[in-house]
């Protein structure tokens, strides 16, 4: 009897072990950790000189990351910032993208502005093989395997703005003034090409540089002024970037430079840039983007709502180098979906022939070349700080690379795909002459 007491009350204990671990198992099912998030580095100047133009690109893609986390994440992940801050320090771009690559993890990065910050980290990106998706406008002259350009080369916005303004406003002369840094320069040199090809004397071509940050205009501004009192009409192209176009906007007005008198257009002044300075001198002075935050289509209606909503701040503006982040962070999640990877080597073999929505109506998408089909607008400063369009393409635009108006560039061409793989294809020789450049 002893014996059976023993065995009954084994069953009843087994049983009841058994019940419980049948009304736990949901509890432990639930309580399974979940997969790893992707991480996304944010290498954006938050302090410094470029502070001014950068915090907003910061903020739009944790905005985009968030959207794409409501949605559900990215291969059943869910998607995680990793911001630093290089300062407008060039050096120190190259050593917060190591941090984000090599001790971060981050899939992909999303940043820099200035191309001097660009050429810092791209032998770090060419080395780990991770990729940079870069956001701004710039000199073109470069084609890496492991950067996705998605603002516009000079063919996509300084020679259209040139064009406008010979065919439109019948300038003669040229004031060229720039930043002191390789996109001023090489863009400058590329102009000058190209107005000399046009006919234009080197006598009508006045070319200026200044450091960043810089604060006296009085003396530059009153050059511009003497050289636009020739008979001639003149015209400033201007690749002034960060805080110096404050001084600079405020200058011209002070010595009553108007755009009918001389027209200044920019390449680096947006929305953004204008909403901090009193524009009423400014109007009717001249910017050439891909995009502007005036453009009237369902689009961009949908994008500036979710971006007010987003910083809880009417006033905040969106403009071009965010239009580009919201361009490549769309192709790198259909890149990374068509891949079914994050892997970087697999997704830079994936996003050439993605194709994604713009902000102006169309779509845009990512050549052989590594840089996207942009439309080009020439936009007219409203008091208000806005653009109002004056001129566009009918279409996209497919960027020029490496310049046909420079000599050692004219015969270069970039396809990164399978077999050729080159960013300086020399289609005279037949020869590629480096990985990069």
């Amino acid at each position: 009897m002893a014996s059976m007491r023993h065995w009954l009350r084994g069953i009843g204990l087994a049983t009841a072990a058994l019940a419980a671990t049948t009304m736990l198992a949901p509890q432990v099912q639930a309580q399974s950790p979940a997969p790893p998030p992707i991480k996304i580095g944010i290498l954006h100047s938050l302090s410094g000189t470029m502070a001014i133009s950068e915090t907003t690109l910061k903020d739009v893609m944790l905005m985009l990351i968030e959207e794409q986390n409501k949605k559900g994440g990215l291969l059943g992940r869910k998607l995680q910032a990793v911001v630093v801050d290089p300062a407008s320090n060039w050096p120190l771009f190259a050593e917060k993208a190591r941090q984000l690559i090599t001790v971060d993890k981050v899939a992909a990065v999303f940043g820099c502005w200035t191309s001097v910050s660009r050429k810092s980290v791209l032998p770090v990106f060419e080395e780990t093989g991770n990729i940079l998706f870069y956001p701004v406008q710039y000199e073109g002259e470069e084609s890496s395997k492991n950067v996705f350009y998605t603002g516009a080369a000079p063919n996509q916005q300084a020679i259209p703005a040139v064009d406008y303004l010979m065919a439109n406003e019948k300038v003669k002369r040229w004031v060229l003034a720039g930043t002191d840094y390789v996109y001023p320069r090489t863009t400058n040199k590329i102009l000058e090409a190209y107005l000399k090809a046009k006919g234009v004397a080197a006598d009508d071509i006045m070319i200026n540089y200044t450091p960043f940050g810089h604060s006296d205009w009085q003396n530059i501004v009153a050059s511009i002024k003497k050289f636009g009192s020739a008979g001639k009409k003149t015209a400033v192209v201007s690749t002034i970037n960060g805080d110096a176009n404050v001084p600079f906007y405020k200058e011209l007005g002070n010595q009553g430079i108007k755009a009918t008198d001389i027209p200044v257009v920019a390449f680096s002044v947006g929305e953004e840039e204008l909403a901090g300075i009193d524009t009423k001198p400014l109007v009717g002075h001249l910017t050439a983007w891909n995009y502007f935050e005036s453009v009237n289509n369902p689009a961009n209606k949908a994008f500036i709502a979710q971006w007010k909503a987003y910083t809880k701040n009417p006033k905040r503006t969106t403009n071009d180098p965010m239009e580009a982040h919201y361009i490549g962070f769309n192709m790198w999640i259909k890149a990374v979906q068509k891949a079914g990877t994050t892997d970087p080597a697999k997704v830079i073999d994936a996003m050439v022939g993605i194709s994604v929505p713009n902000l102006t109506g169309g779509y845009s998408a990512m050549m052989p070349n590594h840089h996207i089909t942009k439309p080009v607008l020439i936009g007219e400063i409203r008091a208000d700080g806005q653009m109002n369009t004056v001129w566009q393409t009918s279409g996209t635009v497919v960027a020029n690379e490496w310049s046909p108006y420079l000599e050692g560039s004219k015969d270069l061409i970039a396809d990164w795909r399978a077999p050729l793989s080159c960013g300086n294809f020399n289609v005279v020789t037949g020869k590629c002459g480096g990985a990069s450049k």
